[in-house]
């Protein structure tokens, strides 16, 4: 169940996007781990594409909700780091392609 609740967590952080760059959170690579347990707690460890990013008061909060909003999830931790630094080479390629980046 924990490995299904994952994949759904990460549909709904694709309807996440940074306000700044018009694509998803996930496909940014923003997200750096979902982690699911069989009793729906759910901890996503994420970043900003800098640490003075202009979201940072609300992209996690916004993680948060999507999160919350995916049956069989019953508790939401999100865990914001700098460690290691976000950089382009976390986009994934269909992103750069959309960003025309590739």
């Amino acid at each position: 169940m924990a490995e299904a609740l994952e994949d759904s967590v990460v549909k709904a952080l694709k309807t996440v996007y940074d306000p700044e760059i018009p694509v998803n959170i996930y496909d940014l690579g923003l997200i750096y781990s979902i982690e699911a347990t069989e009793d729906g707690k759910v901890t996503v460890t994420m970043t900003l594409t800098a640490p003075t990013c202009p979201v940072a008061g609300f992209l996690p909060a916004q993680v948060e909700a999507a999160v919350r909003s995916v049956e069989g999830v019953t508790d939401v931790t999100v865990q914001l780091t700098f460690d290691p630094p976000w950089d382009k080479s976390r986009i994934s390629p269909q992103a750069l392609l959309e960003l025309g980046l590739a």
